[in-house]
């Protein structure tokens, strides 16, 4: 590359030296504190997002998917994905030299505390294991659902990864991740998939409309992704320089594409333009620049968005009149756009915009490495998924009973309700609860 290669996009942490006293890049790591709180707005407004799309009765439980990722994959991450992602070890796995941040302090690398690289990529972990609840929405047992984002973390995110980032094997075959195509929206989305076919669909799924609760809290959701978005991509630079702004320019260019394309498919098909179909086309968009976001020109990612808009879009109107439940459509956002963004990373890389050449600039080898890439992040994640969820469900059940899902998540899972009315909130009381007081003095 003729340009600075980022320490993700090229080798992770693998072979670099962690001296003490190493310098530090005072605007890199400002700009790498900014775009960590970026990436963590990512996860709240996820939880906007999903909550706005399911019915009242689950919106907390949704909402409280996301928001717990954040403790039990941020806790895995520190204790041993981010060693198993970033230490050195093999091309396949990194070792325990991490382990409960062992030898992650204040010292340089690349120009960054160690420190901050490793909560910046944390982030990373916490929001992909967000994302996968999108299609395990109103019918998972919150003990399941946290004990297997806490594995998934750590035995799926952590080796692709490792893979693509921390000096493993796809990273040596030079393939182009700029801040997580495969690694964390493929990945996602396939994982996804697997757990709406393990769990199977809703009760209530095919017989009765299920409606978004919320749409503006949707749209909120949505707009806080974005904005989160411009460090999720931009930090990946993991410099306050000029392959930040190409992926930030690009991050906003991209989707505002995407919005376009779809908002012309929706008029053309139905002659309105859905609110929830623009906030899908937002992340569309923002999934599909990922992994190019400092490899392309501007003018790519134009079309990096326009084109991820037709696929998607298609395969959300088959999914709606199929049998899959997966509720959010975290498949079709993501696992589609995903596999679109990787794709078109092999055609319209440039070595002068900081990336490989790609098949359209003559470099076809590139497009085989991307594809190979994405067909091996996904079958792992799906097996490793499938695997997961098995051993989860030996432990715990997986699922809601039939009861449970009519009363909703809220209260059955938590014993809480979004919205209360009057008179109307639903009372649980436990087994060992004690017996009402009677009135004194005679009868009520």
């Amino acid at each position: 590359m003729g340009t600075r290669k980022t320490l993700a996009a090229a080798t992770g942490l693998l072979g670099v030296a962690l001296a003490e006293g190493a310098e530090v890049d005072g605007a890199a790591t400002a700009w790498l504190l900014v775009s960590t709180a970026l990436v963590f707005l990512m996860v709240v407004g996820l939880a906007l997002f999903y909550g706005g799309m399911v019915r009242g009765k689950n919106v907390l439980n949704t909402m409280m998917m996301s928001l717990a990722a954040l403790g039990f994959v941020g806790v895995g991450w520190a204790v041993l994905g981010y060693s198993l992602a970033f230490a050195e070890g093999s091309p396949w796995l990194g070792g325990l030299g991490h382990a409960f941040l062992r030898g992650v302090g204040m010292e340089g690398v690349d120009g960054l505390p160690h420190l901050l690289f490793m909560a910046f990529q944390a982030t990373f972990a916490i929001l992909t294991a967000a994302l996968i609840t999108g299609a395990l929405v109103e019918r998972m047992r919150f003990p399941a659902l946290v004990l297997f984002l806490t594995l998934w973390g750590l035995f799926v995110y952590a080796p692709i990864a490792h893979w693509v980032w921390g000096g493993g094997f796809l990273g040596e075959l030079g393939v182009l991740d700029f801040a997580g195509g495969k690694v964390v929206h493929i990945n996602a989305g396939v994982a996804a998939l697997v757990g709406a076919l393990v769990l199977g669909a809703r009760k209530d799924y095919g017989r009765q409309a299920l409606l978004p609760h919320n749409v503006p809290l949707t749209l909120l959701g949505a707009g806080l992704l974005w904005f989160g978005w411009f460090g999720f991509n931009g930090g990946s630079a993991l410099a306050a320089d000029g392959l930040a702004a190409l992926a930030l320019a690009n991050t906003l260019l991209a989707p505002a594409a995407t919005v376009v394309v779809w908002t012309l498919l929706d008029l053309g098909r139905t002659g309105r333009a859905t609110a929830v179909g623009l906030a899908t086309a937002v992340i569309v968009g923002l999934v599909a620049i990922t992994p190019a976001a400092g490899f392309v020109a501007p003018l790519s990612a134009l079309i990096i968005g326009a084109l991820a808009a037709f696929p998607s879009y298609y395969f959300l109107l088959w999914r709606a009149r199929s049998s899959l439940d997966d509720s959010l459509d975290v498949f079709g956002a993501h696992g589609m756009a995903g596999i679109v963004g990787a794709l078109l990373t092999g055609v319209l890389a440039q070595e002068a915009w900081g990336g490989a050449n790609g098949l359209l600039f003559g470099n076809p080898a590139q497009f085989a490495v991307q594809a190979l890439a994405v067909g091996v992040a996904a079958a792992y994640s799906a097996l490793g998924t499938f695997v997961l969820l098995r051993l989860v469900g030996l432990l715990t059940p997986l699922r809601a009973s039939p009861k449970e899902e009519g009363l909703g998540l809220d209260v059955t899972q938590h014993g809480e309700e979004a919205y209360a009315a009057g008179e109307g909130a639903v009372l649980v009381l436990s087994e060992s609860a004690p017996p009402a007081l009677k009135p004194m003095g005679g009868k009520a």
